[in-house]
């Protein structure tokens, strides 16, 4: 078990005097199988009433409005969180036992289609069918996360939050999110239900305690072959006491860490800071 402590500083500059804006964060962890939440804050700057609640997904949202001028708006997101080892061994099921499984289950039937972001191109579907090839549906998920580990080159600020799967895997890299996208898809081409996963990783794993260190918002993939599995295709690692878990969805825009609309100038700049510290 690691407890960790995430600070996440998210917001816009302005190019101008912004008269209100209407906001949503999902920028704090849930307890969850494999994590509970020791305290969770966030802060909205300038001062702002919030109503918080959990979406269709199962993330907590913050939803916030500003109607007094400002040119800057900023949240700090501070959590604490018990991450304990997952357990990735549980059997799976078949693959004729897996469609009419998944089909039965909301959590997982919404999973099976296909978004603007994650739909693959042929090679892809291609690939993922080789790959799957003679394998049961949890080994299959797992050799084509790698496979896609092996042919997406992680390359930050290569794409931008509405690349799509199909463009990342034509360059051949991308960020975190597009590594999620194209295995999200590929998974969900062969019949096994895939999920968008947000949240932190620690990015060091010798886990220095008490010691600061700059880490980003991160994104993996959970596949159901009987019981949902969360795999790190950019890292090719299980999830396990690095990972901090904050919201789960379709694709990357059901999970954005803040979203919203503003009456004022047209130029913004977005700024995000994210420090992690190992405390235990």
């Amino acid at each position: 078990m690691s407890r960790l402590r995430v600070r996440h500083v998210t917001g816009y500059h302005y190019g101008g005097e912004v008269t209100q804006s209407y906001n949503e964060a999902r920028m704090l962890p849930g307890s969850d199988d494999g994590q509970f939440v020791l305290a969770a804050n966030l802060e909205i700057s300038p001062i702002s009433s919030s109503h918080g609640y959990v979406d269709y997904w199962g993330t907590r949202v913050n939803s916030f409005e500003i109607l007094t001028p400002h040119d800057r708006l900023s949240l700090t997101a501070t959590s604490l969180v018990e991450v304990v080892r997952r357990d990735h061994a549980a059997p799976g099921l078949s693959w004729d036992d897996l469609a009419p499984a998944a089909r039965a289950s909301v959590d997982s039937v919404e999973q099976l289609q296909q978004t603007p972001l994650t739909e693959p191109p042929d090679e892809l579907r291609e690939i993922a069918r080789a790959a799957a090839a003679d394998l049961d549906p949890c080994a299959a998920a797992r050799a084509v996360c790698r496979e896609i580990h092996d042919r997406v080159a992680y390359l930050a600020g290569s794409t931008g939050v509405q690349t799509t799967a199909q463009e990342a895997w034509a360059q051949g890299r991308g960020v975190c999110q597009d590594i999620a996208h194209i295995a999200i898809g590929a998974l969900r081409s062969i019949g096994v239900p895939a999920r968008y996963v947000s949240g932190y990783l620690h990015p060091d794993p010798s886990f220095p305690v008490g010691v600061p260190v700059t880490g980003e918002s991160h994104a993996w993939v959970e596949w159901f072959c009987g019981s949902w599995h969360g795999f790190d295709p950019t890292n090719d690692l299980d999830i396990g006491e690095r990972h901090v878990l904050v919201g789960r969805g379709r694709d990357y825009t059901d999970v954005a860490p803040l979203r919203g609309i503003y009456a004022g100038p047209s130029g913004s700049r977005l700024f995000v800071e994210v420090e992690i510290t190992r405390e235990a």
